[in-house]
């Protein structure tokens, strides 16, 4: 290389360094920071309502465990394993990391090979008036390098969006898992539910055996109407037509459990187990707490953080683009000589453009990316007040609900001591079979209310659990 060539070299290196230096310092579009979102001091159905104090005040990564139901974790512990829909935001959420992976190829030099074997030929014209070969045949084997600069943070904008979206997809697998989870534990406790329904059914069921038994005894001695009889006779049918029925229930609730954690309803059953379970104490936390235990509340703010870096992406646009170029290889026209150092070739240089009239263009697409960024931000404030409506709904859910239940079961006990005492009025005559059918009819209703009720709270339980984020925290994202 001559004294010129490695002066012209050292210029570029110099300017390269320069523009290099200068990217390190120079990043357009706004800094992000976190949209302010309302939060009250505490959770205004808290009020008037003790919350029990669990021993662990925290929730943990496998919530369903407080529920103390084995079963209930062997089947969620398959969830995220078996359940499609939790698969496919995996698979998003690869897609979304693989993202970030080529928007950080960016930072670095794009280097291709090539070997190339071109024949040529010139017209006969020329070839007499210039050379006396009509056609030739040229060898190359050329190692392109090119290397944008990223003098004003496209690129780095760009990894940051892309590692935003891949912290929301993140986000986006554990609100699945959660939902999933959530939602299974909500179908075994109404499975189980409807398992309590069918003990009380048949419990009655042989009560009003019994009643036919006695009624039929005292139509033989005379003392009882062939009326009597058949009112026994339609209540005993009719609360066996209701135990039959609660099987429909049962089999979609079990097959709905079969679905969630991967399986075909025909490969999976579940034992039959009356609902005992009572809601656990949940702990709540301050309302701000939410916005870091919520997985569709920390996807939502990163998808905002994606949007801001995006306007720096496209804001740069409004600036030259700097890269470096290089070329070098072997080339010539004799095969032999092909790879040796007379056939070697270079050139290298740096390329400066820029956009000087593109009809309004970048104005519109940095105004598309401005709304984005709006709508991003509105969505995530949308996203925060659910949060909390879904938090205080399940609270004002459990409060009621609780207090339903005390006034329930008063009223299943007051039921029980009507049937015992009509049921001795009537064998000692005071009173007709119509009071016993309608006490006893009473006290069946408000047992299976009773029991519903339970299964409520149960599945506000989980609702709640749920709405506070179950055991997660946005200390996970990656």
């Amino acid at each position: 290389m001559d004294k010129n060539n490695r002066l012209s070299l050292g210029k570029m290196t110099a300017a390269t360094m320069g523009f290099a230096f200068l990217a390190a310092c120079t990043v357009v579009g706004p800094n992000y920071v976190r949209p302010i979102a309302a939060i009250e001091g505490n959770y205004r159905e808290i009020d008037g309502w003790k919350v029990a104090q669990p021993q662990d005040n925290t929730l943990r990564g496998s919530w369903w465990e407080i529920f103390n139901e084995p079963e209930l974790n062997s089947f969620v512990s398959q969830v995220n394993i078996s359940n499609q829909t939790v698969a496919a935001a995996e698979a998003q959420f690869r897609q979304a990391r693989s993202l970030v992976q080529q928007a950080r190829a960016n930072f670095f030099p794009t280097v291709t090979v090539g070997v190339g074997i071109t024949n040529s030929s010139v017209s006969t014209d020329i070839a007499r008036s210039r050379n006396p070969r009509f056609s030739s045949t040229l060898y190359s084997m050329p190692v392109n390098v090119s290397w944008e600069i990223d003098v004003w943070g496209r690129i780095r904008r760009l990894v940051e969006s892309s590692q935003a979206g891949a912290q929301a997809s993140a986000a986006d697998l554990e609100t699945a898992q959660l939902s999933a989870q959530a939602e299974l534990a909500q179908d075994y406790f109404q499975l189980r539910a409807v398992d309590a329904q069918r003990r009380v059914l048949d419990e009655n069921v042989a009560a009003f055996q019994k009643s036919l038994e006695l009624t039929n005894n005292r139509y033989t001695s005379g003392v009882a109407s062939r009326a009597d009889v058949l009112l026994a006779e339609t209540l005993l049918k009719t609360t066996q037509a209701q135990a039959v029925d609660v099987g429909v229930q049962r089999a979609q609730f079990e097959h709905a459990i079969a679905i969630l954690i991967g399986k075909t309803p025909a490969e999976f059953s579940v034992s039959v187990m009356p609902l005992s379970t009572q809601p656990p104490p949940i702990p709540m936390g301050l309302s701000s707490e939410l916005l870091e235990r919520r997985p569709d509340i920390a996807a939502a703010e990163r998808r905002v953080a994606a949007a801001n870096a995006q306007i720096g992406v496209v804001e740069a646009a409004y600036y030259p683009t700097v890269s470096l170029a290089s070329t070098s290889g072997f080339q010539g026209s004799d095969f032999s000589k092909w790879i040796s150092l007379p056939s070697r070739f270079w050139a290298v240089g740096p390329n400066i453009t820029q956009t000087v009239f593109d009809g309004g263009l970048r104005q519109g697409q940095t105004e598309e990316a401005r709304a984005f960024y709006d709508q991003n931000v509105a969505l995530y404030r949308e996203t925060v007040l659910t949060g909390f409506q879904e938090v205080e709904d399940n609270i004002a859910a459990l409060r009621i609900l609780e207090a339903e239940a005390q006034i329930q079961d008063e009223a299943v006990k007051a039921a029980q001591q009507t049937v015992a005492v009509v049921t001795n009025q009537y064998k000692a005559g005071i009173t007709s079979y119509l009071d016993v059918i309608t006490a006893q009819t009473a006290a069946l209703n408000n047992e299976r209310t009773a029991i519903t009720i339970l299964g409520n709270r149960l599945n506000a339980s989980v609702l709640l659990i749920k709405a506070l984020g179950g055991g997660w925290n946005v200390s996970k994202l990656p």
